[in-house]
């Protein structure tokens, strides 16, 4: 599957997150709403599979095909810029400052929220025949899902933000494997296979990606849940979105960039 050592690719990891700051708007904001939106189905899909068969691995099993798709069409997710483009800025790429970083994040989570709500309306339409029934097991279950997630973590107060902000971390930690897990290999086959282990590794746990949450909670509001847009955005979206960063940017950006990039000085050893 024609493996790239990490050594190789690494450099690749910052010319990424240099080339994002210097794509267009246009460009930006298309690439990252098509991703939004394709994550939402492939999620959609997943707590279809998992509520049908009454067999969540198999729903985190097919999940990572949404993740191995928008990422083959080169669409952006929030949480792999979180991961990439400040790189450029650690590396001191021509004109890459904490401003443009922010303004990049900024059209990308746009873009994310604009294609996940998206297709949060169509599903909710589908299901619901044109908003005329309840929407059955599937509206019923992430419903369900959107209210544990959010007045959930509120029970318990600080510790209950704590959680989901972990829960963030620890999921970006694993999506992020996959954006630089497939950079290890030329072949399609090879890429896939290493973005599907780590994908399927966070769904199937639980752990909180910001933009699969920008299509479950607006969903799950449609489909009836019962908590309001403020608790989705201080006891879910908002930390899970600072989880996301740290987690991404720790333990995948600058782990990989300060082993494989800015390599320490070999040991001299006495003979």
């Amino acid at each position: 599957m024609a493996y790239i050592e990490p050594s190789e690719f690494a450099t690749k990891m910052v010319d990424a997150g240099e080339q994002k700051i210097y794509m267009s708007t246009k460009d930006t904001l298309i690439r990252a709403y098509m991703a939004g939106a394709i994550l939402a189905l492939a999620a959609v899909f997943a707590i279809t599979v998992a509520t049908q068969t009454a067999n969540p691995l198999l729903g985190a099993l097919l999940f990572p095909v949404g993740f191995i798709m928008l990422y083959l069409m080169k669409f952006d997710l929030l949480t792999g810029v979180f991961t990439l483009v400040p790189l450029a800025w650690i590396d001191k790429r021509p004109g890459v400052t904490i401003g443009q970083i922010l303004r990049n994040w900024g059209l990308v989570a746009l873009g994310n929220f604009g294609g996940a709500f998206t297709v949060a309306v169509m599903m909710a339409f589908v299901f619901t025949y044109g908003f005329n029934t309840d929407g059955g097991a599937i509206a019923a279950k992430v419903a369900t899902i959107g209210e544990s997630r959010t007045v959930g973590y509120a029970a318990h107060g600080f510790d209950g933000w704590l959680t989901v902000f972990i829960r963030g971390m620890l999921c970006n930690w694993m999506v992020s494997m996959g954006v630089v897990g497939a950079m290890i290999s030329t072949s399609v086959s090879g890429k896939w296979l290493a973005m599907w282990m780590p994908i399927m590794l966070f769904f199937y746990m639980g752990f909180e990606h910001s933009i699969v949450n920008m299509f479950l909670f607006p969903f799950s509001l449609i489909m009836g849940g019962n908590f309001t847009i403020s608790d989705y955005l201080l006891w879910n979206e908002l930390p899970v979105a600072l989880g996301n960063l740290v987690g991404g940017l720790v333990f995948v950006g600058l782990a990989i960039y300060y082993t494989h990039v800015k390599t320490g000085t070999k040991r001299t050893l006495s003979k």
